[in-house]
């Protein structure tokens, strides 16, 4: 059994490795946001990062990429023994595909007032139309993650000027 402390301690750890990834998509020119799935050992089964505009996909969100990836590694779509670690509150999307990967646990970093739809504009996982019960942590390195968020709009708004 493991401490509470030595659980942040690897909800860290992962969370650290989703802001990386996500800092790559964001140099790419795309909404930084990175995904890391782990399995119930802590090996790391899947990371994507936001792929949508060098993919030309709407599809291709950090989380999808990574479940994509974890379901394909696994050979099994059901993903509930796995944890998904991402930078942002997924959106109606993402949410409605954590839900159907049955995924055992999300950890994200930092609410997204906007299309948050885990806690905080909307409760897929916590609704009647979810048929898997979603256990949740938010706020992990939430500054970080707010931080990276905000610098790279900043800087799309300033290069618009």
């Amino acid at each position: 059994m493991l401490t509470k402390y030595t659980e942040y301690l690897i909800h860290k750890k992962w969370m650290s490795r989703a802001l990386e990834l996500a800092q790559a998509a964001g140099n790419a020119g795309e909404v930084p946001v990175g995904a890391v799935i782990i399995d119930s050992t802590g090996y790391l089964l899947a990371e994507g990062e936001n792929r949508k505009e060098r993919d030309k996909d709407p599809t291709a969100h950090a989380e999808i990429l990574a479940i994509k990836t974890a379901a394909t590694t696994l050979q099994n779509w059901r993903l509930n023994e796995c944890t998904l670690y991402v930078t942002l509150e997924p959106c109606p999307m993402c949410a409605g595909a954590i839900v159907q990967a049955r995924l055992g646990l999300l950890v994200y970093g930092v609410d997204d007032p906007k299309t948050g739809s885990i806690r905080t504009v909307t409760n897929i996982p916590d609704s009647a139309a979810s048929n898997h019960r979603l256990q949740v942590i938010g706020g992990i390195l939430e500054s970080a993650c707010r931080r990276q968020l905000q610098a790279w709009f900043a800087t799309r708004r300033h290069k618009r000027s």
